[in-house]
């Protein structure tokens, strides 16, 4: 079964509007876990808005199940990652200032920048995703720079899954998700997935593209979590990743 990670930094979030520790991110991992997560993910941003740097260091002792750390590998980065070592690193092109991740790194241009950073964090034995467009041309500078997976940057998915309803002539796109996928796993290259997948569109990904690995999902997640509990809708998740 495909795995999920579930990305805490919505808690965060929540906890730093009002300051103090409520809700508290260890037990909010460490309850997610129990409830059936395979896996927490944070991404902790320059600007620390949502899951600090110092969170990361102490959910490492707690996480037993695999933990995934993404984001832009700046040089503070990059310095966390390498002192926490988590099961696996995903890198995304973010610049500083952006709401959310919202594009695949371009593997030619950045392939140079892209194989040292992958060699530092595979020496360190950190297996590393990078995050990617749904763009065959892209998968084989990701397996050349040394990345293990790539993470399939879901939002424009999630966008054109939703237009579906009703314009389905033109959902089109998710042939370029089954062509990256396809060429991703002949050369090599897991698949993880991420950005808007809901307990709306995920099913049909997971049926559509059998080599998934893992996804991350946190926003739509925490929503639902406000409706229908954190233990549930993380089983709810997990139910619509079963083969």
């Amino acid at each position: 079964m495909t795995k999920l990670s579930v990305n805490i930094n919505k808690f965060a979030t929540l906890r730093n509007a009002r300051g103090g520790n409520l809700p508290d991110i260890l037990k909010v991992a460490q309850d997610c876990e129990a409830f059936g997560a395979d896996g927490i993910t944070v991404h902790p941003r320059p600007d620390e808005r949502h899951i600090r740097y110092q969170d990361v260091r102490d959910l490492k002792p707690l996480v037993t199940t695999e933990f995934n750390i993404e984001g832009y590998p700046s040089p503070d980065f990059m310095d966390l990652v390498l002192d926490v070592k988590p099961h696996q690193c995903t890198l995304v092109p973010d610049p500083p200032g952006v709401l959310t991740s919202n594009n695949g790194w371009d593997t030619v241009t950045h392939q140079s920048f892209l194989k040292d950073v992958i060699g530092t964090l595979k020496a360190a034995g950190i297996r590393v995703s990078i995050f990617l467009n749904a763009d065959v041309s892209k998968v084989e500078g990701a397996k050349s720079a040394g990345a293990d997976r790539i993470e399939l940057y879901t939002g424009p998915y999630a966008e054109e899954y939703a237009n579906a309803r009703t314009q389905p002539q033109n959902f089109r796109l998710f042939n370029d998700y089954k062509d990256t996928a396809r060429a991703a796993t002949e050369i090599g290259l897991d698949i993880n997935a991420g950005h808007d997948l809901n307990l709306d569109n995920l099913r049909f990904f997971k049926l559509h593209i059998p080599q998934l690995k893992e996804v991350s999902i946190g926003h739509a997640l925490v929503c639902d979590a406000l409706y229908f509990g954190l233990e549930n809708t993380i089983q709810l998740y997990k139910r619509q990743l079963q083969d």
